[in-house]
């Protein structure tokens, strides 16, 4: 069944989009930013409800509600530490939730899927800021092989299915994220809320310094989640090509410069202290964002208003 997509996707208010992963990080900012936009029909199941990773269920869940529009935003996550331990399940667990949800997607006739890929798809040597066109183009960073060869195989299928059946399957490949419904445990963040953390408990125990992993060197770029969620609503309307196109800010900071940030913003004044027994993970990570910027597209979240926003965010959630 060979399905062509003409035109861009205009989004009706009644539109039934499914975000798969609302609960998370990604896709509470996504359902944050539909709603904020007037997008009522939208389809939630949280884990107890529905096993992404279980086909069965997921094919029964897309032949009972008929989604027009998918977000693909479900993924196992985790940062350098859950990753380096946990191969096989951020293989197999991601694998197994893509696959279920882009057969399915085309199976019941979806209009348009947007797969949300990540940065870590790209070389670990890949030039700066890297392109699109870097992907396969050397070896990955070994602490997060499974996670981003995962995501290779997510591209790849939504590609596959665009060649082969005219399915209108896009992805997109943001950079590193931070907001509200971050990941706080110190044993599987990312970088940016494990310093948050860091910094809030060094502050209350009176601390004298805060220990921040590697050298300090390594630099990343950071986009806020809701930033993120403006972007897939703008692909979603403007952009139809299975290429991959990169989301970011287009600016990136030293892990230094970020803790230094963070300790001004939590108030912490201590001193910081540089474990080198623990990975710096890839040199430099910043994505060329031209193919978005050319669209249109730009964030409007600076990062100290974005990680000071976080950390009122958490102190009203995680902190008891």
């Amino acid at each position: 069944m060979l399905r062509r997509q003409l035109g861009h996707l205009m989004m009706q208010k009644s539109d039934k989009i499914f975000v798969a992963g609302h609960c998370g990080l990604v896709g509470s900012a996504i359902i944050r930013r539909l709603e904020s936009e007037g997008f009522d029909n939208l389809p939630k199941r949280n884990r107890s409800e529905l096993d992404l990773a279980d086909e069965e269920a997921v094919q029964h869940f897309f032949a009972q509600e008929k989604p027009g529009v998918v977000i693909l935003a479900a993924a196992k996550v985790g940062g350098i530490k859950a990753n380096n331990d946990f191969p096989v399940e951020f293989l197999l667990d991601n694998l197994r939730i893509q696959n279920n949800i882009i057969h399915s997607a085309y199976e019941t006739g979806v209009r348009k899927l947007l797969f949300l890929g990540s940065s870590c798809i790209y070389p670990k040597f890949a030039p700066q800021p890297i392109p699109e066109t870097a992907l396969l183009g050397g070896p990955l960073e070994p602490t997060n092989e499974a996670y981003a060869i995962a995501k290779i195989a997510g591209i790849k299928l939504c590609q596959a299915y665009s060649r082969e059946y005219g399915a209108n399957f896009i992805s997109a490949m943001p950079t590193n994220l931070y907001g509200p419904n971050d990941n706080f445990d110190l044993e599987t963040s990312h970088v940016l809320a494990a310093l948050l953390r860091k910094a809030h408990e060094a502050k209350t125990r009176k601390l004298r310094e805060l220990i921040v992993w590697g050298s300090g060197k390594s630099r990343r770029e950071f986009l806020h989640v809701d930033d993120l969620a403006s972007a897939c609503l703008f692909l979603l309307e403007k952009y139809d090509s299975p290429e991959i196109i990169n989301v970011g800010c287009g600016e990136d900071i030293s892990i230094r410069e970020l803790a230094e940030l963070i300790c001004a913003v939590v108030g912490f004044d201590g001193e910081l202290a540089w474990d080198m027994t623990k990975p710096d993970g890839t040199p430099r990570k910043l994505l060329n964002i031209t193919k978005l910027r050319d669209l249109g597209w730009r964030p409007t979240i600076p990062l100290r208003d974005g990680v000071a926003q976080t950390y009122d965010w958490f102190l009203a959630n995680c902190v008891k």
